[in-house]
C-alpha cells in the first residue's frame, strides 16, 4: 500500500522511525517532510502535501504527524475529500477505518510512545471501511456540504 506521511520539528524522530518501518513492512512510503529537523518548521507545509498526495492517489493512505496531532488533523481535513481522524489509541485508528472513512490518521508525537503509534498505525491500515449504510450515510452528507454548502435536513 502506498502511505503518505508528513508531519513537523515536534515528530521529527517519530517520523524517520514510521518512515523506515513501513518501508520495512512492504509499504510504498511518500515521505512529504520535513527533510532535516528544524525547530521553526510549520506544519501546514508538509501535512497538506501529505493529505494532498492522498487526495490525489486513489487507494492510499496518510499518516500526518506532529506534537499533539490537533492542528495537524485539521489541517489535513482542509483538503477537499479528505476525512483525517485523531488518535491516541488502537480502538480510535480502528473506528477512524471503520465507520468513518477516514483516509488519513493524525499521531501526537508528544502523546505516544514509538510502539504506540506503531500499533494505530498497524490497525488503522488493517481496517477496512464497513460499508455500513448508516456509516455511507453520514459521509455523504459531509462530502455534499463539503462540495456545496447544503446542510442536511433535520
Amino acid at each position: 500500500m502506498r502511505i503518505h506521511i508528513g508531519g513537523d520539528h515536534a515528530s521529527y524522530d517519530l517520523q524517520r522511525e514510521l518512515v523506515r518501518w513501513l518501508g520495512e513492512e512492504g509499504h510504498d512510503v511518500v515521505d512529504h517532510g520535513p527533510e532535516t529537523y528544524d525547530e521553526l518548521d510549520d506544519y501546514p507545509v508538509f501535512v497538506l502535501r501529505a493529505a494532498e498526495g492522498v487526495a490525489d492517489d486513489a487507494g492510499s493512505l496518510g499518516i500526518v504527524l506532529g506534537g499533539s496531532g490537533n492542528g495537524e488533523q485539521m489541517a489535513a481535513n482542509k483538503v477537499t475529500g479528505i476525512r483525517a481522524a485523531l488518535a491516541y489509541n488502537p480502538e480510535l485508528a480502528k473506528l477512524a477505518r471503520e465507520h468513518n472513512d477516514a483516509r488519513v490518521l493524525s499521531i501526537g508525537a508528544r502523546m505516544n510512545t514509538v510502539e504506540e503509534a506503531k500499533e494505530m498505525v498497524t490497525v488503522f491500515l488493517a481496517t477496512p471501511f464497513s460499508g455500513e449504510e448508516r456509516h455511507r450515510r453520514r459521509i455523504d452528507m459531509m462530502s455534499v456540504y463539503e462540495v456545496d454548502g447544503e446542510l442536511p435536513p433535520k
